[in-house]
């Protein structure tokens, strides 16, 4: 495993880089933003922007690599990507704001397709889970990290927006040095959305409504931070908890996922963090109960994305992995275009602790539609169901497409001793 590791070690330093500056700008749009006096809702609005970029930027990115290769839109994505969170600061308006996230909504995609390309390319079958692991840990690392150093800055003056592209900017440099043009990215076309609703209903319909949950809890938790009056440096410490929560829920999960009916998991994970969320709700601003509810709500967030990858691959053939895996992705970037806006609307209308509401309700269908799911199909054999991997819900195509295979590969192995027996 070190040896494997230490092939792609300035690829995931690279990707720690990156995840610091643009962790750092997710929470200063929620902080800024308050200081310039915007509203939850325009702040929704500017929040969907980035995953209305990032949707595009999955789609387009591997037409963009096909014509002129993976380092020129490296390197052009990292530029515009740089540029634009220098700018932010320069024109604070939510319509300006808006803009600026779908540009680096786009390039962060964009940036994943070649980062998750040459990773895929640098590992075989018998280390890529070993990659995808290190990768996924490399990138929550980052955005908590993220977190710390927005302490070290005012965000009302310019030096945290300038050091979160002076990261970006200094991140490429390990990639670019170290990793070597490979063949262009192929993402298969994704999966008509009837499809994929056929061959999985919960995991299409979780799916969806997991994309709302995940951008609600990434885009509107400093905003909800800062309305009911937190100070910077509390924010930085919930928006940290909301992605801490998963690095210590994923192992358990990930384990129990291998072991029973996954829909039986997907309804208590989505349960606990409806419970969290209600007593995020309930507990008003007590700091540190705050922290435990973001703990607990975000924790089960990631697991919850690669528990219902798995179940839906467990559905699928090996040949229809990368079109549903395409579809996937599409899916839950539409309920993160979604998502922010209800919640920014409740917030609005409510007040700030809807932010919770909203969440609670969203976990809540996410629970009742898995349990409605086991009245409608027979649970399959735990021993037929594919392999688990740890998938951030940030990543694009190419990791959903690799953890699939990856999984499928993992199923064959493990199945083969009973075959040859």
């Amino acid at each position: 495993m070190v040896k494997t590791l230490l092939g792609v070690w300035a690829l995931l330093l690279g990707i720690v880089l990156i995840m610091l500056g643009n962790g750092m700008h997710f929470t200063l749009i929620g902080l800024r933003g308050g200081i310039e006096g915007f509203s939850a809702s325009e702040l929704a609005v500017v929040t969907s922007g980035y995953f209305m970029g990032f949707l595009s930027g999955a789609r387009y990115t591997p037409v963009l690599i096909r014509r002129v290769g993976h380092v020129r839109v490296f390197a052009a994505l990292g530029s515009f990507m740089s540029a634009g969170l220098i700018a932010f600061p320069l024109l604070t308006e939510p319509w300006a704001w808006t803009l600026m996230r779908l540009l680096i909504g786009f390039c962060m995609s964009g940036i994943y397709v070649v980062a998750e390309s040459w990773l895929n390319d640098a590992s075989s079958n018998e280390t890529r889970g070993t990659v995808l692991s290190a990768y996924m840990i490399a990138q929550t690392l980052g955005i908590i990290g993220a977190q710390g150093l927005l302490t070290l800055g005012d965000a009302g003056t310019s030096v945290l927006f300038i050091g979160a592209s002076i990261l970006v900017s200094i991140s490429f440099a390990p990639i670019l040095l170290s990793a070597s043009p490979v063949p262009a990215a192929e993402v298969t076309r994704p999966m008509p959305l009837r499809a994929l609703f056929t061959g999985s209903p919960l995991g299409t319909v979780g799916i969806f409504l997991l994309g709302s949950v995940y951008a609600t809890q990434s885009g509107m938790g400093a905003v909800f931070g800062t309305q009911i009056g937190l100070s910077a440096t509390q924010i930085a410490l919930f928006v940290a908890m909301l992605f801490a929560g998963a690095l210590l829920l994923q192992v358990p999960i990930g384990w129990l996922s291998d072991r029973m009916d996954r829909r039986r998991l997907i309804f208590a994970s989505a349960a606990l963090g409806a419970a969290a969320c209600a007593a995020g709700w309930a507990i008003g601003d007590n700091l540190w109960l705050l922290i435990a509810a973001a703990f607990l709500a975000g924790g089960v967030t990631t697991p919850l994305y690669a528990l219902l990858l798995a179940y839906t691959n467990d559905f699928l053939s090996v040949e229809d992995m990368p079109a549903a895996s395409g579809g996937l992705v599409f899916t839950f970037g539409l309920g993160a275009i979604t998502g922010p806006l209800v919640a920014g609307w409740a917030m609005q209308t409510t007040g700030p602790f809807a932010f919770w509401l909203v969440l609670g309700a969203t976990f809540g269908l996410i629970a009742l539609y898995a349990l409605y799911r086991m009245t409608q199909r027979e649970a399959g054999s735990v021993e037929d169901t594919e392999s688990y991997l740890s998938v951030l819900p940030s990543a694009s195509p190419v990791a959903v497409e690799a953890a699939g295979v990856w999984s499928a590969e993992q199923g064959e192995t493990e199945d083969a001793p009973d075959r040859d027996g």
